[in-house]
């Protein structure tokens, strides 16, 4: 049975390109498939197989190579294997003892990323479920750093000054979330002003921190970003670490998609500053190329996220304590999964030059599509393109804003239904855009050219919309 299912996904893989990108679909179709009621007797797995096939209409296909969506989710075939491998084995990381090579081939795979992203040696590095997860640890081992472990006396609400946490306008919706998580409260959190280029402004940030000291509140935190999500600009990492430094601030970097990129040399001057940092997310699980779900959380001083994170119970001691890592104290999470083993997977399959040859692919690829924007009329980009994602919109010049909005929406929802390609759209500054994400691992030349043809096709049907 293990060899069918082998086979399927094989299969699956190898029809990829031919498969509509977007799941066809209406809401409720898969959960009809089903009975509302648990089998009550064994149905046996040749049927199980079967159904699988059914629920194939219901995926939208990441994979594909004609997948521009979002952010790129590779899924190499050696970290399939990999997943499958951790999940045969079985083992469950709490501390050193429940699995010593769970944990030292953590240590070694996280060394080797940073090397790879040439982060200094003090940085050390724990995996994470998702950069939603890291950003929720920076915050709270933040507030505890600040505020002299308070949750050893009364907490937040015990302390005399609210915490203040600031971010950029363009940040990633997780950062307000962990700020409500984390107990900071939303009148706490400063949404950052943008420049032209949709990075964060220092003149604003300065301002916004000498408000809140003035008015007795304690900026805790500032959580900078390289590659947004809507169009992976990229803040000014070296001044916001200098004005963490004068004011003292704990300063997180969210890179979750385009920290990969720092795989090559060539990118690197992009996060300058970034030694400075106290704790920085990377997702693998994106751009990079390992199977979901794989997030690297780097922190300069690991002391400052155990105090935070350590349990003790007595049936968790072992001779080896003191000697080893425990990473029950490296996150929120007790145990974990053995997520190392699709990282150690994918670095020996493809080595540092088949990765940085992928994604050095992708680079040139979005070069080519932004050059082809950029001579064609009509035809606009919305942002920079530092890595591999584009913001466009076409506006053939005779409508107004709200019908250009709405024009924009209608023809990438043409795109998607055409299940030739997929796109997203997304609010920049109030305005409808379409950001074109190139990197599933599959994606070529070709493919891009085909997504710019289609693209031109169904947005100057704007004459017959209007």
């Amino acid at each position: 049975m293990g060899y069918q299912l082998i086979d399927f996904i094989a299969g699956y893989r190898a029809g990829l390109e031919a498969r509509p990108v977007m799941a066809q679909v209406q809401p409720g179709a898969v959960k009809a498939l089903f009975p509302p009621t648990p089998p009550q007797q064994a149905i046996g797995f040749e049927e199980v197989q079967r159904d699988l096939m059914a629920l194939l209409p219901g995926l939208t296909h990441w994979q594909s190579p004609n997948f521009f969506a979002w952010f790129p989710s590779n899924a190499p075939l050696s970290s399939v294997l990999a997943d499958l491998v951790a999940t045969g084995l079985g083992q469950t990381g709490i501390t050193w003892q429940a699995s010593p090579a769970l944990t030292e081939l953590e240590e070694v795979t996280t060394d080797w990323l940073r090397q790879m992203l040439g982060l200094p040696e003090y940085f050390q590095g724990v995996i994470q479920d998702t950069a939603s997860s890291g950003t929720l640890v920076a915050l709270l081992t933040a507030r505890e750093w600040a505020t002299g472990q308070s949750q050893d006396r009364g907490g937040l609400q015990a302390e005399p000054q609210p915490l203040t946490v600031y971010a950029s306008d363009q940040a990633h919706s997780s950062v307000p979330k962990a700020v409500l998580l984390a107990g900071f409260g939303r009148e706490n959190l400063r949404l950052i002003g943008t420049d032209e280029n949709h990075a964060m402004c220092l003149d604003q940030l300065e301002a916004s921190l000498k408000r809140d000291l003035a008015e007795g509140r304690k900026p805790c935190a500032v959580v900078a970003t390289v590659g947004t999500t809507t169009t992976t600009a990229i803040d000014p990492v070296r001044g916001i670490a200098e004005l963490c430094q004068r004011y003292g601030l704990w300063l997180h970097v969210d890179a979750a998609m385009a920290g990969s990129a720092m795989i090559l040399p060539e990118c690197r001057h992009l996060w300058d500053g970034i030694e400075q940092a106290d704790s920085i997310v990377i997702n693998p699980h994106k751009w990079l190329g390992v199977a979901f779900d794989c997030s690297l959380y780097f922190v300069r001083e690991p002391e400052h996220l155990i105090r935070a994170m350590s349990t003790n119970p007595s049936y968790l001691h072992s001779a080896a304590d003191g000697q080893v890592k425990n990473y029950k104290d490296w996150g929120i999470p007790l145990g974990r999964r053995f997520r190392a083993l699709k990282l150690w997977f994918t670095l020996r399959d493809q080595g540092v030059q088949g990765l940085q040859a992928r994604l050095r692919r992708d680079i040139a690829n979005a070069r080519w599509l932004e050059a082809q924007v950029r001579q064609t009329p009509g035809w606009e980009l919305l942002a920079p393109v530092p890595f591999q994602t584009l913001c466009v919109r076409y506006n053939p010049g005779h409508l107004s804003p709200e019908q250009l909005d709405r024009h924009t929406q209608n023809w990438v929802a043409r795109v998607n239904r055409s299940g030739r390609a997929f796109l997203t759209p997304a609010l920049l500054k109030g305005r409808w855009v379409v950001r074109v994400s190139i990197g599933a691992e599959s994606t070529e030349r070709s493919h891009v050219e085909a997504l710019w043809n289609l693209m031109q096709e169904e947005a100057q049907k704007v004459e017959i919309e209007t």
